[in-house]
């Protein structure tokens, strides 16, 4: 029998997330975790794995402890920020902090001075750490190597023997990944695991088609196929940095709006992007594969393979983004003149084009606050300046984010100028803030 204790924790956690009940990988996965010390969770991309490991992870701390219990590896600084904010909204009342690299390793000293009991990163960023002694190891009881062939992939196999071999045998060891038939590395030291695999299920609600270019330059057939589709949320995924640039000057040209996301841009580009991605102000993202898994974005409508990937897996990974958790989407795969589809693609249906509409502007628009948490300034303070000073109708007013020294907050676009008349350069509790559109 599970003590009352821990169910209402759990529940009170759910509640804050605003999700009903867990899902049947999950609540498996929970129950593994805590009866295992070595587990292997293979999921899809999209089906909430990062909560599964993070709540038996919350379980097991020690409130009591002053040291970092619990280190989670992640193959991207994308995925770091978002398990370290899943951390936040979860409200546990355990610190948690995320390190990566594309940031000034003075401002993670400065958070680390107070060790977290959490620690969430990059291996390249955390094995730095761990030669400087900015975080103390002898205390750190659990491991999760999230993605963990993801980090093999893009590199960070040195980095990761190195971070095992200053921790002791940790007391649970979880991996995770959304691909099928990984070779675990003997570093890891893993041994006989409890494997949970839900990569078997089909995915009844994703439907593949295919989209014929007259030509081998597929760019006309995309912008058809924007205008088809509408307004819904969406990915373009291509290979490569290049074509996304040309991708997105010829949608600029077509003034559609979007955003990019590549290896290539600053982080806070990135950031930025998804961002806007996530409080509506851009419904197009045109992407490289680092886009495929570990984003925490919303609900996509449809996904476009502008270009195909070269192995199935990543096929996979990118479909993974749409039609997740019992929803429905589409992904399409843009085939040019003379074009040959590999194998792994099978023969999706063809998807005929209307050209119809023009995708409209998007309603929103994004502004940046110069305040945030470690300013003592919540979303209520910031909704309450918008809406009071501002005079904003709540129907005006949409998502905000709030980071340790900003807030992105999701407006009207209609209202952009009149509100900034108001509350640009006024203080927000004690501080004086900039708001500006980005």
């Amino acid at each position: 029998m599970i003590p009352d204790t821990r169910l209402k924790s759990q529940q009170e956690i759910l509640t804050k997330l605003g999700i009903e009940a867990l899902n049947p990988m999950q609540e498996e996965a929970l129950l593994g975790i805590q009866n295992s010390s070595d587990v292997v969770l293979l999921s899809p991309t999209g089906t909430g794995k990062t909560l599964a490991f993070l709540l038996p992870i919350i379980e097991a701390m020690d409130s009591k402890s002053a040291d970092v219990q619990a280190l989670i590896l992640v193959p991207s600084r994308e995925l770091a920020i978002q398990i370290e904010q899943v951390l936040r909204d979860m409200g546990s009342g355990y610190k948690a902090n995320a390190v990566y690299g594309g940031r000034p390793i003075a401002k993670d000293k400065d958070e680390l001075k107070h060790a977290p009991a959490i620690l969430i990163g990059t291996p390249g960023r955390v094995a730095d750490h761990f030669r400087r002694g900015t975080v103390f190891t002898n205390k750190i009881k659990m491991l999760v190597l999230d993605e963990f062939d993801k980090s093999l992939e893009v590199g960070f196999e040195e980095d990761m023997k190195e971070i095992i071999s200053y921790l002791s045998r940790p007391e649970k060891l979880i991996l995770t990944s959304a691909t099928q038939g990984v070779k675990i590395p003997d570093f890891i030291g893993i041994s006989k695991p409890l494997i949970i695999d839900y990569l078997q299920e089909s995915n009844e609600n994703l439907n593949i088609k295919t989209i014929l270019s007259p030509s081998k330059d597929k760019l006309e057939t995309l912008y058809q196929a924007l205008c088809t589709l509408g307004n819904k949320p969406g990915i373009i995924f291509c290979n490569f940095k290049d074509s996304i640039d040309r991708v997105s000057s010829f949608l600029e040209s077509k003034n559609v709006s979007h955003g990019c996301f590549h290896g290539g841009m600053e982080q806070k580009d990135r950031e930025r992007v998804l961002i806007k991605f996530r409080n509506g102000t851009l419904q197009l993202i045109v992407a490289t594969d680092l886009a495929a898994r570990g984003l925490d974005v919303p609900e996509i409508k449809f996904i476009i393979h502008y270009h195909l990937p070269s192995k199935k897996e990543e096929f996979i990974h990118r479909n993974g983004r749409t039609a997740r958790m019992h929803r429905e989407g589409t992904a399409y795969v843009l085939q040019g003149a003379g074009e040959i589809l590999p194998d792994f693609i099978g023969a999706p249906d063809i998807f005929e084009l209307n050209e119809s509409a023009v995708p409209d502007a998007p309603e929103w628009s994004t502004l940046f606050v110069s305040g945030g948490r470690g300013d003592k300034i919540s979303k209520s303070d910031i909704a309450g300046l918008f809406c009071k000073q501002g005079k904003l109708g709540k129907d005006e007013l949409g998502v905000i984010e709030l980071k340790q020294d900003c807030a992105f907050v999701a407006v009207k676009k209609s209202k952009i100028n009149q509100l900034l008349t108001f509350v640009d350069n006024t203080k927000l509790k004690t501080k004086k803030v900039r708001v500006y559109e980005v």
